[in-house]
């Protein structure tokens, strides 16, 4: 059994982003691993295992325009199931 279940990844657009501030905000307030925020001042991409997808995407919301978002369940796919 894994310790955070969802894959989360999605797509920032927005102006004045950090990659710092928003790795720093997500790993300080929303519990998991395997953060990976990378971009620029316009566009920031999320990579975040987690079991609580839905904080993610509201917190990245507040932030810009959120697209190409892709949550997978990785105990599914750990079972030979779609994720």
């Amino acid at each position: 059994m894994l310790e955070y279940r969802y894959d989360t990844q999605l797509l920032i657009e927005g102006n004045g982003l950090s990659e710092d501030a928003i790795a720093d905000y997500i790993t300080e307030n929303i519990a998991g691993d395997c953060l990976l925020a990378v971009g620029d001042e316009t566009l920031i991409k999320i990579h975040f295992h987690t079991n609580t997808p839905w904080k993610v995407l509201e917190y990245c919301a507040s932030l810009g325009d959120v697209y190409d978002v892709v949550i997978e369940n990785m105990e599914r796919q750990e079972c030979g199931l779609q994720g």
